[in-house]
């Protein structure tokens, strides 16, 4: 595999560092790599905005806050915003520092410990039912759950054929959350709170995951000034609040485990391997679009010129999947029953509009810093692990089933687009500027943004 070698200071040879450069040169490479993507993301925004606003006169798209999903406050709520400012700012300060002086196992403890954290604190400004709020919608999976929980086993077998009689997440989706909260409902544990928890946990993970594959892949310095945008990127808005956030973990160690696989070989491999495709199955349990996350080990498998290790994930994922047929559930006939399902929820959202409008929701996710770092991103370790996030939105978008609420849906392709802001932590004050700005832009719209999830 062709790489680029890293500068004795750090920072990828390929970088660019438009600071560097003598006069016009500088201006023009600070135009093209900063400007000009934070003009193409404000511009996104401002479309998707004002079109989403004309098209809501004439049909509806229930997305009021367009391209976000959620209801404009009548008034900024900047009065619930210091305990957010107040963490976000104390990250800011600190993780770079932390990132690069903690030991790496010290590390992989801290930094979801910290995501954690800020996605806690932006969720309080809804106060105490800003973490589970999102899980009580009438049209979540607690909805349905007192009917399926006293005979899973019912549910499961005739999921396929009765799925029009759910509630739309339980529709949208394989059964394995609900699967999941019956067997915590027995224990007692099917509240709010501790979902809300599991929640949290699988978007904790998720960062884990993505630090440790950037480690192996780019290098322990590039996955330590990643480390900092991957725990502060607004994305975090969303892990505390919904069931993506989970699934988010289970395919982020999926592609973990299947990239680590990829660079190793004998039966080290393929344990990896098959570990990946068994976490493969699970996330496709919990959702029929995690399926593209497959692009993430994809890309390192072409760079790597080795298909092995994805063969031996895919056998172990199907074989898996397999194991709930017995008991009356076929994956693809589920998907088949949940696109028909879709097309014809009695909404209206053209595709024309969100192919554009849900990258601008994504941008928001991802933040203006991110945005920057993909314009400047130069090394081809890292976009092995960048571009297969990003090639799984771009899949997901164009298949017309992401039509909105992308903030949430493609939350697991956002966390290995996040390592990208490592380009813009070559030195300490401009990368703390940059993190208080997508800290900022967090803070901005859960003040400004009622989101329901």
């Amino acid at each position: 595999m062709s790489v680029t070698a890293p500068a004795r200071s750090g920072r990828s040879v390929t970088d660019p560092d438009p600071s560097s450069r003598p006069g016009t040169d500088r201006v023009l490479a600070w135009s093209a790599t900063t400007v000009l993507p934070l003009v193409v993301w404000v511009g996104l925004l401002r479309f998707a905005n004002v079109r989403g606003r004309q098209l809501e006169q004439q049909i509806d798209l229930n997305i009021p806050a367009v391209p976000l999903f959620g209801f404009i406050y009548d008034e900024p709520r900047w009065a619930h915003v210091l305990i957010p400012v107040a963490v976000g700012a104390a990250l800011v300060a600190l993780a770079p520092l932390a990132a690069r002086l903690l030991a790496w196992p010290v590390l992989l403890v801290a930094a979801p410990l910290a995501s954690t954290s800020w996605a806690a604190a932006l969720a309080r400004v809804d106060r105490g039912g800003g973490l589970t709020r999102g899980l009580l919608h009438e049209q979540e999976y607690l909805t349905d759950l007192p009917r399926i929980s006293g005979d899973p086993g019912g549910f499961l077998r005739t999921f396929t054929e009765d799925i029009a009689t759910y509630h739309v997440h339980v529709r949208g989706h394989p059964p394995g959350f609900v699967l999941l909260l019956s067997g915590l409902d027995r224990l007692g544990l099917a509240t709010p709170g501790w979902i809300a928890a599991l929640c949290l946990a699988g978007g904790a993970a998720a960062v884990v995951a993505v630090l440790v594959t950037a480690r192996d892949v780019a290098g322990e310095d590039v996955a330590r000034r990643a480390a900092p945008f991957v725990v502060l990127a607004p994305a975090v808005i969303w892990v505390a609040t919904s069931a993506d956030a989970l699934y988010a973990g289970l395919a982020a160690w999926t592609a973990a485990l299947l990239v680590l696989a990829l660079r190793r070989t004998g039966r080290r491999a393929d344990l990896l391997a098959l570990g990946g495709g068994v976490l493969a199955a699970l996330a496709v349990l919990g959702s029929y679009g995690m399926v593209l996350i497959g692009a993430v080990p994809l890309v390192v498998a072409v760079a790597e010129r080795r298909v092995r290790p994805l063969l031996v994930g895919t056998a172990s994922a199907v074989a898996t999947l397999a194991l709930l047929v017995p008991f009356g559930f076929w994956w693809p006939a589920g998907l088949a029953a949940t696109r028909h399902e879709y097309d014809i929820l009695p909404l209206e959202r053209p595709f024309s509009f969100f192919v554009v409008a849900n990258l601008a929701a994504w941008g928001l996710a991802l933040g203006p810093a991110t945005a920057v770092a993909l314009a400047r991103l130069r090394d081809r370790r890292l976009w092995l692990l960048v571009g297969g996030g990003v090639a799984a939105a771009v899949a997901a978008d164009l298949s017309g089933l992401s039509n909105g609420e992308v903030e949430r849906i493609w939350l697991p392709f956002t966390l290995w687009v996040l390592p990208a802001g490592a380009v813009l932590a070559v030195r300490a004050w401009p990368a703390r500027a940059w993190l208080a700005l997508q800290a900022a832009t967090a803070v901005v719209i859960v003040a400004t943004v009622r989101t329901e999830w």
